[in-house]
């Protein structure tokens, strides 16, 4: 599954350096699309937190960026220690890139890292009125359950193998070279 994305966006992990614009990104969502990242209302200082967290090794997180800018991310966190095989993916897309298919990829790479660190249940929460989180989930046969206001997705990424273990190295290394690049072009560009 891969569908093109919005032009000039790139997808890539985002390195331990970068946990401000993780930061800056949540901030910069809007209400609505805040209420559904964290499944009702957060502070400020709440999120700060939050995104200074996502540096641990448990952690993995994908950002969507356009013109060097953190404009989506999607987060994996295992549950407990490094020997657990169960962890959670969370999603945030600014207003006006949703719906142009950047969630698709971000789950796939998720759900590639998720593989590659043997995690064997994968679960997605989101709120019972927020339709495009259960309409991804369900591109991805996410088994959804309905519980008091929520919903929770889960998904059993396959064992990992050493072709995935090969995909997500090659799609790293693509990340790292196409940063590389956005940040000479933006350098070198006249203003």
């Amino acid at each position: 599954m891969h569908e093109p994305l919005p032009d000039g966006g790139m997808i890539r992990k985002l390195w331990i350096s970068e946990t401000d614009a993780y930061c800056d990104h949540l901030l910069r969502l809007d209400l609505e699309s805040r209420r559904r990242r964290f499944s009702g209302a957060v502070s400020d200082d709440f999120i700060a937190s939050h995104a200074s967290s996502a540096t641990g090794l448990s952690v993995v997180v994908h950002g969507f960026f356009v013109g060097g800018i953190l404009r989506g991310a999607a987060e994996l966190r295992r549950f407990g220690s490094l020997l657990i095989r169960e962890g959670e993916a969370a999603f945030s897309i600014e207003q006006l890139w949703q719906s142009h298919g950047v969630g698709t990829v971000l789950l796939e790479r998720t759900l590639l890292s998720a593989r590659n660190r043997g995690i064997k249940s994968l679960q997605m929460h989101c709120l019972a009125d927020n339709q495009r989180m259960q309409q991804l989930a369900r591109k991805f046969e996410a088994d959804l359950k309905f519980d008091f206001g929520s919903v929770v997705g889960e998904v059993d990424p396959p064992r990992y193998t050493p072709m995935s273990l090969l995909r997500e190295a090659v799609v790293d290394a693509h990340g790292v070279a196409n940063a590389i690049l956005d940040v000479q072009s933006r350098i070198l560009k006249p203003a």
